[in-house]
């Protein structure tokens, strides 16, 4: 009887174990209305490229963090693209009264990005968003597989190693 306890005891402790070691899912995109910047309608769920990676910047006029890792991957964008095939959409979360301004900011920068409006924050807070910058990538099947906060010098050579990898099909851990 002893045994058979610690048999079982041992199993549901090992089971217990491998749960908690699994790797997280990774999760789709959820389904929120808003609008580029241009004023059509998006459905943030069908955001896609193809196949191919996609980087989701949450930003505002404010962050200047945010400006800076926007204009620093503008800088290699082109070639990124080229290389790999990564798409960047720019999520401005300014609110109503100074999202006008967002459009003159991005011509200004020579952002070549899609950019969309969550002036109600609703995309926001679907995705968590607490602090900006905060970065996405998503795989080529449209699930978040790494995020990250901030923005440091050097942090865009991290994300576009990452993109390669995903393009070789590596598999690459959620990070918070």
């Amino acid at each position: 009887m002893k045994k058979l306890f610690l048999v079982t005891s041992y199993l549901l402790l090992s089971v217990a174990v491998f749960a908690q070691t699994e790797a997280p899912k990774a999760k789709k995109l959820p389904s929120v209305t808003i609008k580029d910047i241009n004023g059509k309608t998006i459905n943030t769920a069908e955001i896609s490229n193809n196949g191919k990676p996609v980087i989701i910047s949450f930003w505002a006029l404010w962050c200047k963090p945010c400006q800076k890792e926007l204009s620093t991957i503008a800088e290699v964008y082109e070639e990124w693209q080229k290389e790999t095939g990564v798409k960047l959409v720019a999520v401005s979360i300014d609110d109503a009264r100074s999202s006008s301004r967002v459009l003159p900011t991005v011509n200004g920068n020579n952002w070549n990005y899609q950019v969309l409006l969550d002036v109600n924050g609703d995309f926001k807070r679907a995705m968590n968003v607490n602090m900006i910058p905060h970065t996405f990538l998503l795989n080529g099947k449209g699930e978040i597989v790494w995020q990250h906060t901030s923005f440091a010098e050097g942090s865009e050579l991290e994300l576009i190693e990452l993109v390669r990898k995903l393009n070789k099909g590596e598999d690459i851990s959620v990070k918070k």
